[in-house]
């Protein structure tokens, strides 16, 4: 709308059309800062659950939950977020969320067992998902398209490098003071943020009477669909699929709730999701990319802190020291993502970001057990730098051609896939480990026998040393050989994931050529419909 009004403005006005108010760039920057802490909350936590789980005595099986219910409930919210943007308006949705988040970052500071820890975790993850989307959409309809490659790289930055830096700060918090200060922290910026955006938010209006349209329906069948689906992928793994009836029963919900959901969408007059956008080309390929992207994004920093804290026996702080390569990566690019972005075709960026990343993965498949910072230091640059060089074009080509009263919605639909991204590449990356490395254990196995010459004089001298301190050498060169085969059989099933996710990008490069180049339109509202 406003970026209509721009472009049918006289000429004598333009400058003033260019020029941005300071209030509502105050508003927006307060907003990206609330973005910032909801997505790096999920990775400061997950680097600190030991530490959680001392603290509040709970069982192995019962940690996880802090983080899966987080996620369960953030997944929901996300889609959800344009509609309520529209009924009680941005300024309402987010200085609310942001407000939300704080008491619930708090309380989470104050829970004395695992139980009240799940409950606020769900609670911070639905609350402050509404902020995220709300970002996106703000970024695409407040700043006129000649903005875009400042305001582009710097939700892109924000995006990519909170889930990248979380393992170090979460490190960071939970030596130097305690796991309590992983929630405390959120609580002085959640004040700030919420009283800037109450204040200065003024991008759109509520629609009140939408509320009576409501699809309580299509919210419930959405969050039966979504939560379901996030609990399947999530426990999965650790359960044996679905030989365990819960996973079984969540999958066999998630697909009625799917069922429900999507009739819904499109028979209502007031869908709780506007799935329309993914009418637009552009928007379709640009969430497909968003969902791979989620894939890169969370996998690897999944893979990494797995590697060093599996095989080099690193600590939550040594992990999130290495790790900071990447995020420093990021923010060094991200100028020059935004300025490449006024100048290349956004399809080429993509395909230079895809194939830099795919690289990086490529190096991650000549690992070994002695691979430390510098050997782990170019790939991490280049996925770093692949990251950024991706998501700026990503955003651009997905919410760059809508119009602005489809934005909102269409935000949400485009985090989602993100998110989703991170959930499915989390999932088959644990099954594929999992899977591998037991086949990889009994490939090594085969060759340590008794008949094998080489094996036996590794034996005998592991016992010999052994015996020579007095200790029960025969047993202790067995333990130590199968632990080294294990090791083995873990890398090994380390470098069939990287291999996949080589080839899963490497076909990206490829898959970026199908995409329209977006047409630069004064206001982004181009072909929406």
């Amino acid at each position: 709308m406003a970026a209509t009004a721009t472009a049918g403005a006289m000429p004598t006005a333009a400058p003033d059309a260019e020029r941005m108010d300071p209030k509502r760039l105050i508003a927006f920057f307060a907003m990206v800062f609330g973005m910032f802490m909801s997505i790096l909350d999920i990775q400061i936590v997950s680097a600190s659950l030991a530490e959680i789980q001392a603290g509040l005595s709970a069982g192995s099986d019962e940690i996880g939950w802090v983080q899966t219910s987080y996620l369960i409930a953030e997944v929901i919210m996300i889609p959800l977020s344009g509609t309520l943007a529209r009924i009680v308006s941005t300024r309402v949705l987010f200085s609310v969320s942001a407000a939300g988040f704080t008491i619930a970052s708090a309380l989470a500071a104050t829970a004395t067992n695992i139980d009240q820890m799940i409950v606020y975790r769900a609670l911070q993850g639905f609350i402050g998902g509404g902020m995220i989307p709300s970002v996106f959409a703000a970024a695409f309809t407040i700043f006129p398209p000649s903005k875009r490659s400042i305001v582009s790289p710097i939700i892109g930055l924000v995006a990519t490098l909170a889930p990248t830096i979380g393992p170090t700060v979460g490190g960071y918090l939970s030596h130097a003071f305690s796991w309590h200060w992983l929630f405390l922290v959120n609580i002085i910026p959640g004040i700030i943020v919420t009283i800037i955006t109450w204040n200065l938010i003024d991008f759109d209006k509520p629609e009140l009477s939408l509320f009576k349209k409501f699809d309580w329906y299509g919210l419930l069948s959405m969050a039966v669909f979504l939560g379901a689906l996030e609990y399947v992928l999530e426990e999965g793994n650790a359960n044996d699929w679905f030989s365990d009836e819960y996973i079984l029963m969540g999958a066999i919900a998630s697909g009625i709730g799917a069922l429900v959901f999507f009739y819904r969408a499109f028979t209502v007059d007031f869908p709780v999701v506007d799935l329309r956008a993914f009418s637009n080309r552009n928007f379709a390929f640009g969430s497909l990319f968003s969902f791979v992207m989620g894939i890169g994004l969370y996998g690897l920093t999944y893979l990494y802190p797995l590697y060093l804290g599996r095989i080099r026996g690193y600590d939550s702080l040594m992990i999130g020291e290495t790790m900071f390569v990447s995020g420093l990566a990021m923010f060094l690019t991200a100028p020059v993502a935004g300025k490449l972005s006024t100048k290349l075709d956004p399809r080429f960026m993509m395909m230079i970001g895809f194939a830099s990343f795919a690289t990086g993965t490529y190096m991650m498949s000549k690992l070994t057990a002695d691979w430390d910072f510098y050997e782990l230091l170019a790939p991490q640059i280049l996925r770093g730098v692949g990251l950024m060089l991706c998501m700026v074009p990503i955003n651009n080509v997905a919410l760059g051609t809508l119009t602005p009263d489809r934005i909102r919605g269409a935000s949400g639909l485009f985090n989602l896939t993100r998110n989703l991204g991170g959930a499915v590449g989390l999932a088959a990356i644990n099954t594929i480990l999992t899977q591998r490395q037991q086949e990889h254990y009994a490939r090594l196995s085969e060759h340590v026998q008794w008949n094998n010459p080489e094996a036996l004089d590794r034996l005998q001298s592991m016992q010999n040393n052994f015996d020579a301190h007095g200790l029960d050498g025969a047993t202790i060169a067995i333990q130590k050989m199968s632990g080294i085969v294990t090791q083995q059989a873990t890398i090994l099933s380390f470098i069939d994931v990287f291999i996949i996710l080589t080839a899963l990008f490497g076909t990206l490069v490829f898959c970026a050529l199908l995409i329209k180049k977006p047409q630069t339109a004064p206001g982004g509202g181009g072909g929406g419909h």
